[in-house]
């Protein structure tokens, strides 16, 4: 009989009884609140207890077309409503290899990481929309499992599912998942020097090539090759995917 992929998104970090001493914590709702109304991305909180979601704010691209109290009221749900069955079939996959990975760390280390990948949402009027979604642990339990988790999700620079990375604060490694072999391959961030940073600043500021030129006292041409030069650092064709890769990978 073939498994429902969506199965494992339900079990992998099932959690038993939540101690008294897991739940004696500060209340921190109002400042994730906070958060979500000075961010432009969708914020929401996973609570791994009971496998539904504990806070979802209103910006509206996570939501699919329903409101955030809907969306709190669908819990996991909402992810078989909205997410097509092949990027489902994705997020099992990276699902049991991203605990996996997490259960191999120090215990001690286990909130320095998130996760990012990308992948589809299906709205109400059928119109899919490529998300990129990332993960760290919140809360953990007193066995060092995650409890709770806060999501964002925003636009993905990229043009397909998947593209699964996960990143350690303070650190500039970077561990990739082979969907193939479901195999984590350890990397770095790429690195820009500091006038290649400039450069990308004064484009993020809507500067064009002539007067990022005229500001920093070179040739256009310099420019144009300051650009090439982070195209391929960054492996990326256009502006725009620069922008969004260097502050996926927090180079800006």
């Amino acid at each position: 009989m073939k498994t429902n992929p969506g199965n494992t998104l339900l079990t992998k970090n099932r959690l038993d009884n939540i101690s008294e001493h897991d739940h004696h914590r500060q209340h921190y709702l109002d400042v994730v609140q906070a958060f979500s109304r000075l961010s432009y991305e969708s914020i929401y909180i996973i609570d791994y207890s009971n496998m539904s979601f504990e806070y979802v704010s209103d910006n509206p691209l996570f939501l699919c077309g329903h409101t955030a109290d809907e969306v709190l009221q669908l819990g996991y749900e909402f992810y078989f409503r909205h997410v097509p069955a092949a990027d489902l079939e994705l997020l099992s996959i990276l699902n049991d290899a991203g605990f996996d990975f997490y259960a191999a760390l120090p215990e001690k280390e286990r909130k320095q990481y998130s996760i990012s990948y990308d992948f589809h949402l299906t709205s109400r009027a059928g119109k899919q929309i490529l998300v990129n979604h990332r993960l760290t642990p919140l809360f953990l339990t007193t066995e060092g499992k995650i409890w709770k988790s806060m999501c964002m999700v925003s636009l993905s620079s990229q043009q397909k599912s998947g593209n699964v990375r996960i990143f350690k604060q303070g650190s500039n490694d970077i561990w990739k998942l082979n969907l193939e072999t479901r195999k984590w391959i350890k990397s770095a961030k790429p690195v820009l020097t500091d006038r290649e940073l400039e450069v990308l600043r004064m484009y993020a500021q809507g500067f064009s090539i002539s007067q990022i030129a005229e500001k920093i006292f070179v040739a256009p041409d310099t420019i144009k090759y300051y650009r090439r030069r982070i195209f391929e650092r960054l492996e990326v064709s256009n502006i725009a995917d620069a922008l969004a890769q260097a502050v996926n990978n927090r180079l800006v």
